[in-house]
């Protein structure tokens, strides 16, 4: 079987991917990767001169003619809209829809109001701008088509730190999943969706490292985009990426026993709980053991 045979239809050269986000980080990888496959690349970002920089590697990947570079406020639903009629009046059509862009200030339970505001804007509302613009005209296209939402493991777990961007991303995961479930109820649909949860990924969003470079523990925004991209092939609906710090069997843990504090009435997020320590790693240890991690 040869590469290509081994595709997801959707991820085939000559159609259009979509990554807003796309300046740095986790959607400049996906869109190099991407260009790399031979799609047509369309990129979006609030950053413009970033942008610029990742249209002229793209470029140099894939041709002049099969690049389009469109600043975009993803909270502005007039811009967005622009992007749509830019990316259809160049290509026809959207393949390939990465809703990417976030941001994450730190944002308590009862202070920050404007970071609040400002993190939904974007991680959430820019999703939804984004999706009720494009998805329309997708089911309507001849091909295949697909959207990736990139969520997060704080939108469902919930580790203490900050609420703002945690309520984010827990409102993305609820928007997917119903997305998912609207379009596979709708008959004859050939549009699928995607949640991509990374893991730990080194990027300008999580980068705390003194010296700039990358943690061991950390995976780099390329690896984690290829991890994606295979998992996507498959049609996977939950794309829930490891690190190096971070197992998968780990992480399958952490999420049983977060939605056990629902289900068995204990406090909410027991996992950080001084009381509830000791049992939660007891849980990890033992789980690990009959996976036989």
């Amino acid at each position: 079987m040869s590469v290509a045979d081994e595709l997801h239809p959707v991820i085939n050269a000559g159609r259009v991917a979509l990554i807003t986000g796309a300046a740095s980080g986790i959607g400049r990888a996906a869109a190099i990767e991407f260009a790399k496959l031979g799609l047509k690349v369309a990129i979006a970002d609030v950053t413009e001169d970033a942008l610029q920089e990742v249209g002229k590697t793209l470029v140099g990947i894939v041709g002049e003619a099969n690049v389009l570079v469109v600043p975009t406020d993803v909270s502005k639903l007039e811009q967005v809209t622009r992007l749509r009629d830019r990316v259809y009046e160049a290509w026809g059509e959207v393949g390939v829809l990465m809703n990417n862009a976030g941001i994450g200030p730190k944002g308590t339970s009862w202070e920050g109001l404007d970071v609040w505001h400002k993190i939904f804007d974007v991680n959430l509302f820019g999703v939804v701008n984004v999706q009720q613009t494009f998805v329309p005209s997708m089911l309507h296209q001849e091909n295949p088509a697909m959207v990736i939402n990139t969520g997060s493991k704080q939108g469902i777990t919930n580790p203490p730190g900050n609420a703002a961007y945690n309520a984010s991303k827990a409102a993305v995961k609820s928007l997917t999943e119903s997305l998912a479930h609207e379009l596979r109820e709708r008959p004859h649909c050939n549009v699928t969706a995607h949640l991509f949860i990374p893991g730990w990924t080194f990027t300008g969003l999580t980068s705390t490292s003194p010296s700039g470079e990358k943690p061991p523990g950390a995976w780099s925004a390329e690896e984690t985009v290829l991890y994606m991209l295979d998992k996507v092939r498959s049609g996977d609906f939950y794309v829930l990426v490891p690190d190096n710090e971070t197992k998968r069997e780990v992480d399958q843990l952490r999420i049983m026993w977060a939605a056990a504090d629902i289900a068995e009435g204990r406090p909410a997020l027991s996992r950080w709980d001084p009381k509830w320590k000791s049992l939660y790693e007891e849980y990890v240890r033992e789980g690990l053991a009959q996976l036989d991690v």
